[in-house]
């Protein structure tokens, strides 16, 4: 639509919703309602818009998915910048993951079928956790380190968000017992 100035040109119609703000209300979506809550219907109605305009910003609800995923990347990503140490970082991205369930899921969990960040995203993240688990492992296995640490982290974060421990015990000492042991087995022997 275009409205009519009072000199009889036409100007195009103001945009009424950015990239940022569709993002933003799909981000809240899946944390209320989880993934099958993230709809081009709802998330217009969250920025006030009609569900044909979001297709102005994003082509389908598969691009905003994997716009929420790298949205949801780059914030983790920020929060792990600057740990000291691998056991730091451990416990932010565990922080990270029960702060933000839906999204934490989506992002390392994410299911068949469920777009995922771009490899360029996911190869900028990893460098925090490559640079802790260098300075763990040594650089000749910091790869090997990292996915074992981020593969050992995720699975005990997502059995928390799905409240899989139930034998009693304390979670808490459970991921200190965890991180350690892992921290123990992982780090390199000094060279020399």
């Amino acid at each position: 639509m275009a409205h009519v100035n009072s000199y009889g040109g036409v100007m195009p119609t103001p945009d009424r919703t950015s990239l940022d703000a569709i993002v933003l209300a799909a981000r809240e979506l899946l944390e209320e309602s989880g993934l099958v809550g993230v709809t081009m219907q709802a998330v217009a109605g969250r920025v006030g818009v009609r569900a044909p305009s979001l297709y102005k910003r994003v082509q389908n609800r598969d691009e905003l998915i994997r716009l929420v995923a790298e949205a949801t990347l780059g914030d983790l990503t920020r929060e792990l910048e600057g740990a000291a140490g691998v056991e730091e970082v451990l416990d932010r991205f565990r922080a990270y993951g029960l702060r933000r369930p839906a999204a934490f899921q989506l992002l390392m969990t994410p299911g068949p079928g469920v777009p995922t960040v771009s490899d360029e995203a996911n190869a900028e993240s990893a460098e925090v956790i490559l640079a802790a688990s260098a300075a763990l492992a040594g650089e000749a296995h910091a790869l090997e380190a990292a996915r074992t640490l981020t593969a050992w982290a995720t699975g005990f974060v997502s059995m928390e968000i799905n409240g899989s421990f139930r034998l009693g015990g304390d979670v808490d000492d459970a991921w200190e017992f965890g991180v350690g042991r892992l921290v123990a087995a992982l780090t390199a022997p000094p060279a020399g």
